[in-house]
């Protein structure tokens, strides 16, 4: 067995289980359809439902993107942090939106070569009808652009004549199932042709199969709309472009297609593409309902996560301003010495602090004060001859100006009081000695 007729048994199998239960060739090909439908749903599921996360992280992307603007380093990384977090991985489901591609083409094949493909059966059952028909006076094709199609005429022909054939070949054809193509007035062993509409004849048979591709692109359009409004689309406009194009040109492919290949593919494209709708939207019903419940659970989840650390946070502060906090068995030796050291340097400076504010006020000690111009310990910050009202009152603006210029010359930069709002221990001494030395002297 080639490696061809490997892949197609499963699906050559199916068709002629379905065509044996249904017998009729047109709803094989649409419980065919069904079959693989359901069979592709858990994973074209997934797909759906990455793709419906992704959507609803539009709007976050799109911050990102702004926010990020010119640095696609910093974008790409802010994009993989935000589908980690939400647990998105975009790429999951485009592998099991190419499994139908492999699948078609294999039924193309089962459709194209019943008698090999579909049935099984030797080559030498190919030739041995091919000489049978040529005999009888049938023009079988073996040669150019319809020899890609002769097993469905030597099907459709053995269908006609088989009582006979059975009679002549007896012993030779062995396993030749009796195929009917026609369903609906229509034979799926045809290829649509434009010939139909200029030429004729005029007959449901032809008309029939001229509107399949039409009634395929139609579907497979529907199919892409119906998706796009269940599904708003996503990225930039550029790539909205090309969706909608891709929109366009898909249906147009179908109408070539099934120009090209029997009526038969044109049925199942038409049946894949109802139950796909069908699909989409029970999928799009069933995860919305999922999404939206577990949007409500993260987002109370971080709600509540939010306010036990806010909780947290006020007890802690609580706990430290009444002396109660406990210290954390895991915090490192390096850490609670640091920690040690800052409190006993604080309780050193308030002492100090306390110290010196009595002693200035024993030795009635006045704050010098504080100019206008000063900002924190910078007493001229704003200049030695600032003036507050200059604006306000400029009459009496430049009198002000030389009264703080010559009120501030030579006097200190720096005012030592703010910063540790109280004298410098050497400041204190030497008052000190002064008044002791004035005390003296009287």
């Amino acid at each position: 067995m080639s490696f061809g007729e490997i892949v197609t048994w499963p699906f050559a199998k199916l068709m002629v289980w379905l065509y044996g239960l249904t017998g009729s060739y047109g709803a094989a090909l649409i419980f065919f359809a069904l079959v693989v439908n359901l069979i592709m749903t858990p994973f074209m599921a997934k797909s759906k439902k990455s793709m419906m996360r992704t959507t609803r992280l539009q709007p976050k992307i799109q911050e990102l993107q702004r926010r990020h603007e010119g640095n696609p380093q910093a974008l790409n990384k802010a994009m993989q942090d935000l589908y980690r977090e939400e647990n998105v991985k975009p790429m999951s489901g485009c592998l099991w939106s190419l499994i139908p591609f492999p699948i078609l083409i294999a039924l193309y094949s089962v459709i194209r070569q019943p008698i090999t493909r579909m049935m099984f059966l030797a080559k030498d059952v190919v030739t041995t009808l091919t000489d049978y028909f040529s005999g009888l006076g049938f023009d079988v094709a073996a040669a150019g652009r319809a020899a890609a199609y002769q097993e469905i005429q030597l099907t459709n022909l053995a269908h006609q004549n088989w009582d006979q054939l059975q009679a002549d070949l007896a012993g030779k054809v062995d396993g030749l199932l009796n195929v009917d193509f026609s369903f609906l007035g229509l034979n799926l062993g045809d290829q649509p042709s434009w010939r139909t509409i200029f030429a004729g004849p005029y007959t449901w048979a032809a008309i029939g199969l001229f509107l399949i591709p039409f009634v395929s692109a139609a579907l497979s359009w529907a199919s892409m709309k119906v998706s796009s409004a269940m599904n708003p689309p996503t990225g930039d406009q550029q790539s909205q472009a090309t969706m909608k194009s891709m929109n366009l040109m898909m249906p147009l492919m179908s109408i070539w297609i099934c120009f090209v290949m029997p009526a038969a593919m044109g049925i199942y494209w038409i049946a894949n593409s109802v139950f796909g709708m069908i699909r989409d939207f029970i999928l799009t019903k069933l995860f919305k309902r999922q999404l939206d419940k577990e949007d409500a659970e993260r987002l109370a989840n971080r709600s509540a996560r939010e306010k036990e650390l806010e909780e947290k946070r006020l007890e802690t502060e609580r706990l430290r301003a009444e002396g109660r906090t406990e210290q954390n068995t895991n915090t490192s030796k390096k850490k609670i010495q640091a920690s040690e050291k800052q409190k006993a340097d604080e309780r050193k400076a308030a002492i100090e602090k306390a110290e010196r504010a009595a002693r200035r006020e024993r030795l009635g000690v006045q704050e010098q004060e504080k100019p206008a111009s000063q900002v924190g310990n910078r007493r001229y910050a704003r200049g030695r001859a600032y003036v507050p009202d200059r604006y306000t009152n400029p009459e009496a603006a430049a009198e002000a100006t030389e009264a703080a210029a010559l009120a501030s010359e030579g006097a200190a930069s720096i005012d030592e009081s703010v910063e540790d709002d109280v004298l410098t221990g050497a400041a204190v001494e030497t008052a000190e000695e002064l008044i002791t030395g004035e005390t003296n002297d009287d």
